[in-house]
């Protein structure tokens, strides 16, 4: 069924937010192309809110701690706002290097279990490329040779 989800951030400096992300908040990633960089989220969670007419959709980034988190960004020159003290937790907003605002957050409410997705066939390096199967014996065989080969170091 679900694999994941993507989330888009859109920004007036997309090259200093990717390098926020990459280098300040060490969020590991894949550069799909031309600099295009998709980046891994920690475990997530979505929730439902009632809204009016002009529904909006929101990212907020959790953490541990907020005051160490806050403290991490001041040493990356990275300003956040005031802490509010909200029911479901301790909220802060950073301000992004291409102007936009981001939500970060220590939760108080129950995180729920997270999901164990079925297993994806990752796609072969390039379209038109086929990826050899390895029996399972072939497979347990290099592993084998590779732990024997990084113990003789």
């Amino acid at each position: 069924m679900l694999i994941g989800a993507h989330a888009i951030l859109y920004s007036n400096n997309a090259e200093a937010d990717r390098a926020f992300l990459r280098d300040v908040l060490r969020l590991s990633n894949v550069d799909v192309g031309g600099g295009w960089l998709i980046f891994a989220l920690p475990t997530s969670e979505v929730a439902i809110h009632p809204a009016g007419n002009d529904a909006k959709h929101e990212l907020y980034l959790m953490c541990a701690d907020i005051s160490d988190f806050i403290e991490l960004m001041k040493r990356h020159g990275i300003e956040c706002g005031p802490v509010s003290d909200e029911r479901w937790g301790l909220l802060t907003q950073l301000q992004l290097p291409g102007g936009g605002q981001l939500g970060v957050y220590e939760p108080r409410h129950p995180r729920p279990k997270p999901l164990s997705g079925p297993k994806v066939r990752r796609p072969a390096a390039k379209r038109g490329t086929t990826r050899s199967r390895m029996s399972k014996r072939e497979i347990s065989a290099r592993r084998t040779s590779a732990t024997e080969k990084s113990r003789r170091r």
